[in-house]
């Protein structure tokens, strides 16, 4: 048994445990690169998807009471606030957004570290006021609260701006 741990030099740990670290990365970071679209995203019937039972994301739309957040409310034109929340989107970082038509916005928010990927949806409905939000992890089961902090980011970005 000595012999078999003085076989492994230190440098050698140390690339065995490199290998082992990148290999473990690899699998949390490429299943979400290689994603090229996620079911259950959009505007179905004038609402936002419902969150799976993990507490990963929230949304302004039917939600029980953990992913509940409510929705940014506006004062001004419609198209006005669309191009409002593009240029907000804009500087959000990490953030770009996929797809945009005249009443939904989906953007891609990734972590910082580990490239974790968050669908962030917009609604503006066409009668009323409002813009609902949807923020949700792809992956895992926690997210320490950065999807409904992100929304709420983006809200007072918009009062802010005065919307």
């Amino acid at each position: 048994m000595h012999c078999l741990l003085t076989a492994f030099t230190p440098q050698r740990l140390r690339s065995i445990t490199l290998a082992i670290f990148l290999t473990l990365m690899m699998s949390f970071i490429l299943p979400t690169a290689t994603w090229a679209a996620v079911s259950g995203l959009g505007v179905n019937n004038g609402h936002l998807s419902s969150c799976p039972a993990s507490p990963n994301c929230v949304v302004s739309q039917d939600a029980d009471a953990k992913h509940a957040i409510d929705p940014i409310p506006y004062h001004l034109d419609r198209d006005q606030v669309r191009e409002t929340l593009i240029k907000v989107l804009g500087v959000v970082p990490r953030t770009e957004i996929v797809e945009q038509t005249d009443n939904y916005i989906h953007a891609l928010s990734k972590s910082r570290i580990f490239k974790f990927v968050d669908d962030v949806e917009f609604y503006l409905p066409p009668n009323e006021s409002v813009i609902h939000v949807r923020s949700a992890s792809r992956l895992g089961d926690s997210d320490l609260g950065v999807n409904r902090r992100r929304v709420e980011q983006i809200r007072l970005a918009l009062r802010d701006l005065n919307i």
